[in-house]
């Protein structure tokens, strides 16, 4: 009998996170790739109920959505093993005996949390880890977070990169906002780890850019980040700068394909993955150093040493015009971007679901 396993894709409830992204495109891949009858595993995908179908008639689904009840856990049907994708999934089998595999993105809770909700966290994901028979980490930087500040007890720590989707160049929407180019492009939720408002004092010494900050207004204390944001551009008359919602898909590509640079500030990384999705299209990435990010950009990123707007703007003058005369060095950046494609991130996780 094959055995049964589960894999966590909750998180795509909110499908305009990063997790909600990586779990898209956990379950596209299971879609295009897993076939019961050539697999030694037969797959069930927790997911929203309104996903149920979205990844084919190959794979069985149960409903995340009618799970939680009054905040309490209902129980699952058992399964032998278990990928929870992320480390802040709600979810947990009910069997004892089923082997759990977790994923660590990153253990940002320790910048971010009051000292009583750093505890909390810091004690569900060590119950997690105590509770996994295999930990993956998404990036070195992770993995070393997660062996200074929790108790692995002798478990190693396996390191599989993040996947980051070839997208498909034809697919470019432009979006139904007015555009002023050129322009700059920056996404992810519009919250402060992100750091987008260093980007403001930048753009205000180079009037001839336009940047676009996109993406949700996910803030816990009613949006307060992204109203910083919005009142410096309005009291400030910063009138190249705008702050948009979550653009779709098609219009991503569309950003892609046509900003002169895209610009990444962020605090906390695990990974990094719209760096990698700017290569993809041959674009100069401007990032800071901060967690993960050095790593993941390595020689094909450009990485700003301090937030001083000045030195900002020095960096990206000095390397923008060299970086489109370099159309070598544009190749190997795309080369290296597509190294953390769909086919090696499955082709580790298949193995390790084999072996567990």
């Amino acid at each position: 009998m094959k055995k049964r396993l589960l894999v966590d894709l909750s998180s795509l409830k909110n499908i305009y996170s990063g997790l909600g992204q990586i779990a898209l495109s956990y379950g596209n891949y299971f879609k295009e790739n897993y076939k019961s009858d050539t697999f030694p595993y037969d797959l069930t995908l927790l997911v929203p109920r309104k996903y149920f179908g979205k990844f084919g008639n190959e794979v069985h689904y149960i409903s995340s959505s009618n799970l939680l009840r009054k905040n309490k856990l209902l129980p699952f049907p058992k399964y032998d093993s278990w990928h929870s994708i992320h480390q802040l999934s709600r979810f947990r089998p009910i069997s004892k005996n089923t082997k759990c595999i977790l994923t660590i993105h990153d253990l940002n809770f320790m910048y971010e949390k009051t000292a009583n909700s750093r505890l909390r966290r810091f004690r569900k994901i060590q119950n997690k880890v105590d509770r996994a028979n295999e930990i993956v980490c998404i990036s070195h930087f992770t993995k070393k977070e997660v062996e200074n500040n929790l108790s692995l007890k002798g478990k190693e720590c396996k390191i599989i990169y993040n996947r980051v989707p070839l997208i498909n160049n034809d697919m470019a929407v432009k979006p139904s906002f007015q555009i002023s180019e050129p322009f700059f492009f920056t996404l992810g939720v519009v919250n402060p780890k992100k750091n987008f408002h260093v980007l403001l004092d930048l753009m205000k010494l180079m009037p001839d850019k336009h940047l676009y900050i996109t993406g949700i207004q996910a803030d816990i204390k009613q949006n307060g980040y992204a109203n910083l944001i919005k009142d410096r551009i309005e009291n400030e008359n910063i009138h190249n700068v705008t702050l948009r919602g979550p653009v779709t898909h098609k219009e991503k590509v569309w950003m892609y394909q046509n900003c002169q640079a895209f610009l990444f500030p962020s605090l906390l990384e695990g990974f990094g993955l719209p760096i990698i999705e700017a290569m993809q299209f041959g674009k100069p990435v401007f990032s800071s150093e901060e967690t993960s990010l050095k790593e993941i950009g390595g020689e094909f990123a450009h990485f700003w040493k301090n937030f001083n707007p000045i030195e900002m703007k020095q960096l990206m003058e000095d390397n923008i015009d060299k970086f489109y005369q370099d159309i070598a060095f544009i190749e190997k950046q795309k080369k290296y971007a597509q190294l953390f494609s769909n086919e090696q991130h499955f082709k580790e996780y298949d193995k390790l679901y084999r072996a567990v």
